[in-house]
């Protein structure tokens, strides 16, 4: 999955840009969210870089996980896709880094929780989030039923969590869900990465280890049961009519069975 992965680096700045290109869509699955990883594990022993910036190219950020293909829950060990998904998002939590998201588009569902990655997120206007679980019939992954109310709150969390309903940039600023809209993403979140980096990088990285203290292992914890949820909520008939009702883009008719 390396293959839809570029990284630039910025000697001059000490920024690396990471960039995810999985057309049309960005979806995610197990092995590019390893090899994501993979490239952030690398920046973290490039003592030249300070900051990290993650973008993709397209007109969506994220649309979510991989649900097509003939085995879309199998990865390619054989392995449940799901819990090989979520070890790989406990790795992203695990950098060591500051990580400046820029979204343009959609973040929809894991796109979402991949945004929620980063310490700070910068939108494009027409940027969109949804935490799209309940609208087909599964509970929310990834970590985001931590990681989006320690951001928003949990107010804002419930709305959208329970709504599934799609958040526009400028409610998303409202929130807190982003921290600053620019005409272009890429280019402010650069600027704020490049801010970053001028400062102490020791300093930094240890500031940044205080704030997040414990959030990967909390992650870990959370994914574990969101991972039994889902499990147990992709047995039902609520869960194959959302898929199917996505699909056909029609609103779900659930039968609480």
């Amino acid at each position: 999955m390396k293959q839809h992965l570029s990284v630039i680096r910025d000697a001059s700045t000490h920024v690396a840009t990471v960039v995810i290109d999985r057309a049309p869509h960005n979806h995610v699955n197990a092995a590019l969210i390893h090899a994501l990883a993979d490239v952030l594990d690398e920046l973290d022993t490039d003592a030249e870089v300070r900051a990290v910036v993650l973008a993709t190219e397209g007109r969506v950020f994220c649309g979510g996980a991989d649900l097509t293909g003939d085995k879309p829950l199998v990865d390619e060990q054989g392995e449940s896709e799901t819990p090989a998904l979520y070890r790989g998002a406990v790795r992203l939590f695990s950098a060591k880094k500051p990580i400046v998201a820029a979204i343009q588009g959609a973040a929809v569902g894991a796109g979402l929780g991949l945004a929620l990655v980063a310490d700070f997120r910068v939108a494009a206007p027409e940027a969109k989030f949804s935490a799209n679980f309940v609208t087909l019939g599964f509970h929310a992954g990834f970590g985001i039923s931590l990681t989006l109310p320690r951001v928003i709150g949990g107010q804002h969390a419930s709305l959208m969590l329970l709504t599934g309903r799609r958040v526009k940039a400028d409610e998303a600023l409202r929130y807190g869900l982003v921290d600053q809209i620019a005409p272009d993403a890429l280019v402010a979140a650069q600027a704020l990465a490049v801010e970053i980096a001028a400062n102490a990088p020791l300093a930094v990285e240890a500031t940044r280890a205080t704030l997040r203290a414990g959030l990967a292992e909390a992650v870990r914890e959370r994914t574990e049961h969101e991972r039994a949820e889902q499990d147990r909520l992709m047995q039902t008939d609520d869960f194959r009519e959302g898929l199917k009702s996505v699909a056909e883009r029609r609103p779900g008719r659930f039968r609480r069975t």
